[in-house]
């Protein structure tokens, strides 16, 4: 059982719990207005080199356990959050605001994702074996070709300040690049230290009870960036996972393009997410969308990746009465208190600076009180966002601009000049079907998930699933940070040719892949 009596403001490094050396920081409570008991320091060089050497080390052995063991391993993480109980729901409540509920169901979410990918390494075509068996009597002959996935190496993961359990320690980062066979070593986020090593204490108990070396994880804790970059620059890290700002992922981005062997970062950063209101739906159903949508828009008090930030439509008496339904559906939405301060003060800075933008009408806006958000609806013109940039960035919290179009030639051609996006959403009845196909050939270009008659909040854990898309929503758009599909991130292909058996990796041995059928060029399940 874990001992969560008390914190005690380490980091972890390799299994051992280690006092950093650098400045002190506590926590903050958003909802009390006060700071937390625990001081947690800052890591130093010496203790991020020493991080890093140890996932290096581990890497061999933890890339060489069997599917089955890596498997336990992830499952047995999750076991260990869920026996950490009210402790931790009741310190991840202290340092974000958020209400009970939501973090239980993020907890579960977080257990969630570490089960989905033990499935997937059970299920095992993460391993995408490829076989093209030796053609001795072809001219020329053809060599006997076995291709199968293996880890990256180490990987650094950033703690993402809005989901404080299922983007964070034991979130989908650190789950995909375990199910990887990749050692993590792990920033922590500095809004909630008290999280992550409650989260990071459970990690390296799983580790340990499994027999894995301490390397395969380690905590960092302490503010400020250079830790990051530091961390980033190390040459024993192979790829980096990333969710925030632009400017952080950015950041990162020429941290790791600037090493003598540069490495992918997979940075998640913005999006504004448009809904667009086809006309049919919009006449039909516009005051239920409305709704819908300022539910959306005020969930987690906007402090979603895939938040409503844009809503695109034909100017008009019904797009009037939609924006009416839904700055009355606003109007009764009290401030609430947002994950920090910073985050708090961000958003109430950008909703000035749109609501100061020429051509921008103020729609609803409640009365921002600090340290919270409130919601704020604006509107303007297809040809004031052509024409002003700035009305394209995203405000981090419950705001969003309407742009009404004056016909569906401008609709398309503010669809074109979109930024690469998380999402799109399609409100359509079926008198819509033409229009969105005429969309979809430009949205399936522009972002990474396309739902109709939804709203975008709300990523389901699934196969199937995308939290990617172009950029800048994410720095590389062929990936995905949630569903199966995150794995990919942190693997690379290796190719055998004409090795002895007993030299083959088990999966690629001619035993070992009696559950496939083989095909010339590849295998697939029986």
């Amino acid at each position: 059982m874990i001992d969560t009596s008390i914190l005690t403001g380490a980091a972890l490094i390799a299994g051992q719990a280690v006092k950093g050396t650098g400045a002190a920081l506590r926590a903050w409570d958003p909802a009390a207005g006060q700071l937390l008991e625990t001081e947690f320091f800052a890591v130093d060089n010496d203790q991020i080199d020493a991080a890093c050497r140890a996932a290096e080390a581990a890497f061999d052995t933890f890339r060489s356990i069997s599917d089955e063991q890596r498997a336990v391993f992830l499952e047995t993480v999750g076991e260990q959050i869920v026996a950490l109980g009210d402790t931790l729901v009741e310190r991840v409540m202290a340092e974000t605001g958020l209400p009970r509920g939501r973090v239980e169901g993020e907890r579960g979410r977080t257990v969630g994702q570490l089960k989905l990918f033990a499935n997937l390494l059970r299920e095992g075509s993460w391993n995408d074996v490829r076989i093209d068996a030796a053609l001795p009597d072809r001219a020329p002959p053809r060599p006997d070709l076995r291709l199968r996935m293996i880890g990256l190496g180490p990987v650094a993961v950033f703690a993402a300040s809005n989901f404080p359990l299922a983007f964070s320690v034991a979130g989908g980062d650190t789950a995909s690049a375990f199910a990887a066979g990749c050692p993590v070593v792990l920033r922590g986020h500095f809004a909630h230290p008290g999280t992550s090593e409650l989260v990071g204490r459970a990690v390296a108990r799983a580790v340990e009870m499994c027999g894995l070396p301490g390397g395969v994880f380690s905590l960092l804790t302490g503010a400020g960036n250079a830790i990051g970059q530091e961390l980033v620059r190390h040459p024993s890290i192979k790829a980096v996972g990333f969710t925030g700002s632009r400017a952080g992922g950015m950041a990162l981005m020429a941290v790791a393009a600037a090493r003598p062997v540069p490495i992918p970062v997979y940075a998640e950063m913005s999006s504004i997410n448009p809904v667009f209101l086809l006309p049919a739906a919009l006449a039909n159903r516009g005051e239920e969308i409305a709704a819908g949508f300022a539910g959306s828009l005020t969930l987690g008090v906007g402090q979603m990746c895939t938040n409503p930030g844009l809503v695109l439509a034909l100017a008009g008496p019904e797009l009037d009465r939609f924006t009416s339904a839904a700055a009355q559906a606003l109007a009764g939405g009290a401030a609430v208190t947002m994950l920090s301060p910073g985050i708090a003060g961000n958003f109430q800075r950008g909703v000035a600076q749109l609501k100061d933008q020429p051509n921008v009408a103020t729609v609803a806006l409640a009365p921002q009180e600090e340290g919270k958000g409130a919601p704020a609806l604006f509107v303007t013109t297809g040809a004031a966002f052509l024409a002003q940039h700035a009305l394209g960035e995203e405000i981090f919290g419950p705001a969003s601009l309407v742009v009404a179009c004056r016909d569906v030639a401008e609709l398309l051609q503010v669809t074109e000049n979109l930024e690469g996006q998380l999402t799109a959403t399609l409100q359509l009845d079926d008198a819509d079907i033409d229009a969105a196909r005429a969309l979809l050939p430009v949205l399936e270009r522009k972002v990474g998930r396309i739902l109709a008659n939804g709203f975008p909040t709300g990523v389901e854990v699934a196969s199937a699933m995308v939290h990617g898309g172009p950029f800048p929503s994410t720095s590389d758009g062929r990936s995905t940070s949630v569903g199966t599909g995150a794995i990919v991130r942190f693997l690379r292909p290796v190719s055998y040719q004409n090795l002895p058996q007993a030299l083959l990796p088990a999966v690629l041995r001619d035993s070992g892949t009696e559950g496939w059928r083989r095909r010339d060029g590849e295998l697939t399940r029986k």
